[in-house]
This record gives structure tokens, sequence and C-alpha cells, in this order.
């Protein structure tokens, strides 16, 4: 019975046509069902309420992300005002990058299948419309166009330049490329000779500029404005010596391989967790010895996401320290086309003393990766794909027709917290009034003058609006139950919609009148 399963499993990935038309089929199902949250419908309202061009771009500058995914949003903005435009653009991003990587790199079917179908391509950067599958697209397309460095920079130049204005944590993988190709040509005297033997005399330098500007884009754009909450010089640095935030941020390289994160409150649980990476990193360190450029990028990507983890941002979920296991995937796909060289290897004393064999500790490599990929796929249909089919993201989806079935969407709405809104204000295509800013608006910049306010201010407002408006009835909508009263106002609850993954945006309808 396994033998004819096995069979009946080479044969379905020996055709990756149909695996890619599985994957998009159960992509697009996924995202007409997934109801969108505030982070992928903030950039959103971004671009849809914008005055102007440059507003856009000013706005984004809050971010904390470059300009890119932006861009392109604008460019679907003028096709179509539904946000599920968005969500089919990122639906044919992922399934681009997932074309790439089946036709293009070197792995067995089976790890390809299993990658395919983990908790990134699959869920992540596939369902949550965000700019992250961007920066996945790039990086794979820069592994399947690594050969091109050989006649011309400029292709990989310019996938390097894209990568950086996809997100934050692409600009970190882009510069530990940019560091490797540099390595290569300075070290590589083979490759340079060949290079300037087959290149356009201009082809560095042009591939330089493109690079440069796209870099400098990134970055300023990232930077924030001196209003920004994440402005503030050292404030938002971690520049002390702590080892339990050292062995946190390890454990994030943890996570992003087993898809756990260690319990930063228990010692043994992060000296556990973090003895088990530090081992698979240096598994698959050695494993590379070999291929130098693979190493290099291998140790530099890693080192630059973990000076970025404990020096400023720990990350917030797989999203983010997920970028550990691309760069693992980009450097075992480098690794398979780039040079082979001995230096490192009759360099590497501790393996003499240790006796390990490089075919040895290649087994135990690929034995650790295919477990890791295993992990990212089960996690990816069950915890991601299925529960998303069946607990909703957000209560946003719901929330918003039930508004619409009810025809209360031209009601006069206050809403709040703004910062949970931003799903409803782009499923209901329309501005709310939002008391943390005191005026209409939809997506939120975390700026000042914006303020925190209480349930009792909220309804202060609400009355002035009544009064100074001239309207009969508000419809309130909170992200918590109301805790406050106001004697010189009638308030009747309407609905609660709290089925959602997200607790924070889980919301209540309520009618608030004069009394």
């Amino acid at each position: 019975m396994s033998s004819i399963i096995a069979d009946q499993l080479k044969r379905f990935t020996d055709a990756p046509w149909k695996v890619l038309s599985i994957f998009s089929v159960l992509g697009l199902l996924g995202i007409l069902n997934h109801a969108m949250w505030r982070d992928e419908m903030n950039t959103w309202l971004i671009v849809r309420d914008s005055q102007s061009f440059m507003d856009m771009v000013s706005n984004v500058n809050y971010q904390g992300h470059p300009l890119l995914w932006a861009l392109s949003l604008s460019v679907i903005r003028n096709l179509s005002i539904n946000p599920i435009s968005m969500q089919i653009f990122h639906l044919i991003l992922g399934i681009i990058a997932l074309v790439v990587f089946w036709y293009y790199s070197p792995f067995t079917h089976k790890h390809k299948l299993l990658f395919t179908f983990g908790y990134l391509p699959f869920y992540q950067y596939l369902l949550i419309a965000r700019n992250y599958s961007l920066g996945m697209l790039w990086l794979f397309g820069f592994c399947a166009l690594f050969i091109s460095r050989r006649k011309t920079y400029l292709f990989l130049a310019t996938l390097l330049g894209l990568m950086a204005n996809s997100n934050a944590y692409a600009l970190f993988l882009s510069l530990s490329l940019f560091c490797t190709l540099i390595v290569e040509f300075i070290f590589d005297k083979n490759h340079r000779r060949k290079y300037f033997q087959k290149s356009h005399k201009l082809d560095l330098l042009l591939s330089a500029l493109v690079l440069f500007a796209l870099y400098a884009l990134a970055i300023y754009i990232i930077a924030p404005p001196a209003d920004s909450y994440n402005h503030g010089g050292t404030e938002g640095w971690f520049l002390t010596l702590d080892l339990r935030h050292l062995l946190r941020s390890i454990g994030r390289i943890f996570g992003g391989y087993f898809l756990i994160i260690p319990n930063s409150k228990k010692w043994l649980d992060l000296v556990i967790c973090d003895s088990i990476i530090v081992l698979a990193l240096a598994v698959f360190a050695f494993s590379l010895i070999k291929k130098p450029v693979a190493l290099f990028f291998y140790i530099v990507g890693n080192l630059q996401l973990l000076a970025f983890t404990y020096f400023r941002f720990i990350g917030a979920g797989p999203r983010h320290f997920g970028h550990f296991y691309l760069i693992l995937v980009a450097a075992l796909w480098l690794a398979k086309i780039s040079p082979e060289s001995d230096y490192f290897l009759r360099k590497a004393d501790k393996v003499n003393i240790l006796n390990i064999s490089p075919k040895a500790v290649a087994k135990y490599s690929n034995i650790i990766f295919t477990v890791i990929l295993c992990i990212h796929f089960l996690t990816g249909i069950t915890y991601g794909y299925i529960r998303d089919l069946i607990i909703p993201y957000s209560a946003s989806k719901e929330t918003a027709l039930y508004i619409q079935v009810n025809n209360l969407e031209d009601q006069f709405i206050v809403a709040s917290q703004d910062a949970k809104m931003a799903a409803l204000s782009g499923y209901l295509e329309r501005k709310f009034y939002y008391p943390e800013l005191k005026q209409m608006g939809s997506f939120t910049l975390f700026k000042e003058p914006r303020t925190i306010v209480e349930h009792d201010e909220i309804l202060r407002q609400i009355q002035d609006l009544l009064i100074s408006q001239n309207i009969p009835e508000i419809l309130l909508i909170l992200n918590q139950e109301l805790e406050a009263e106001q004697n010189d106002l009638k308030i009747d609850k309407i609905n609660s919609f709290e089925r959602a993954w997200i607790d924070t945006e889980r919301y209540h309808l309520y009618w608030v009148e004069l009394q």
C-alpha cells in the first residue's frame, strides 16, 4: 500500500502544474473566505483616501515599511475600489512566487510539495494580503537568476532593489545578498575574470546606480518622521546587554524554523529551544562549507536579522521571524547552483577533532530540513488554512455585512479604537468619525496628535456631535463592550460580533441619541 501511495505521489509531483493548480484553487477559495484585518486594510485605505500621490507617500512613511506595496495597490485601486481586488492581486503574487520556486529551485519534488503548502507560502504570505509576499517573490527571482551574474549584475541589482522596497525584513535579506555578491566578486578571481570577458563595460556601474537608488528610496521611506511614534532616537532601541533578551532573540530563529516561540518567562524553555536551534544552525552551516557563497549568505543573513531582532524589534509572529526560514531555503537553493571550494573544509580543524564527515553532516542537514518542512506543512494546512476557513481572522467582514444588509452604512458612524477599524472602513468603502482624531478618517497613522480615548470621552464627543450637527442618532461601533454611560444619552445595543481569531477585532454596535 505504501509503495502505491509513494508511486502516486511521485506521479503527482512530477507534474508541477497539478500542484500549482491545486495551490491556486485552494488559494482563491481561501482569500474569498478570509476576513481581512487592520494590518491588511490600512495600506489599502492609505492608497484609497490619500489626497494625492505625495500625500500617499507621506502617509506610507509612518508605516515602517517601504513604498512598493502601496505603489502596487495604487495601480490596483485605479481598476477597482473593492478591497477584494487587493486580495486577488496578492494571490497572483503568491502563485507566481511558487511557479518560480517549482520550475527553478533545485529541491526534490517532495521538498517542493512540503514547502508549497507550508505555513508561509500557503497561509501567511497567501491569504493575508500584505507586503511579505513581494519579498518572497523577489528572493526566489534572485535565486532563479543568480547564474545571470556571469554576464550582468543588472537583473540581480534590480531584484535586490525591489526586495529592499518590499518590507523591512526583505531589506535585510537584500543587504545580505548584496554583501554576498561583493565578497564573491572580490575573492573569486575566476568569476571576476569571466564576468569582465562577457559583460558590457558599463554593466557594473549601471547595476550599482540602480541598486543604490532603490536602496536610498527604501531607507528614506522606512526612516520614521519626527512626529511618528516610532521616532525618538534610542528610545526604540534595546541597547543594553541582557542574557534573557538574547535568548529570546535566538528563540525567534527557533520560531522561524519550528513555528514554536519559546516561553521567555521560563529559562528552561529558552535554553532547550536555543540549544536545539544553535545545533541546527551549526549543522546547516557545516553542510554549506564547500559552498562559500551560500555559507556566507547564510551566516550574514542570520546575523543581520538576529541583530535587528535583538536591538530593534523582537518580532510579532511568523510573518516576521519566518524570514529566518526563508534565509535557510535561499541558502540551500544557492548552494546547489554556486561554485564549490574546499578552502574552508581544509581550515575546519574542529571537524578533524570531532571526526565528522561532510557526507554525514549533509545527511543530517537533509533530515532536519525535511522535519522543518513537515512542521511548516502540517501547520500551514491545519493551524493556518483550515483554521482560517472555520474561524474568521477578524469579525470585520461579518460586521460589515450586517451593516450593509440592514442598510446602516449611510448612517453617521462613530468608531473606536481607530486602529482597529481599518478593516470595517475598507469593507464598507467609507470613512468614520474617530474620537482619537476628533474628525472623520479611515486609516490610522501612529503620530501626534492622535491620542487613545476612554469610553466616557467617546460619549462626550457623541453628545457634542448630536447637538452641533443636528443628527437624530449615531451608530457607535466599538471593539470592546461599552463601559460608560451618559445621563443625557439614550444608548441601545444593536448587536455584537465576537467570532474572530484576533481578539481586538470583535465588534459591538450601539444606537446613541439624545434623551
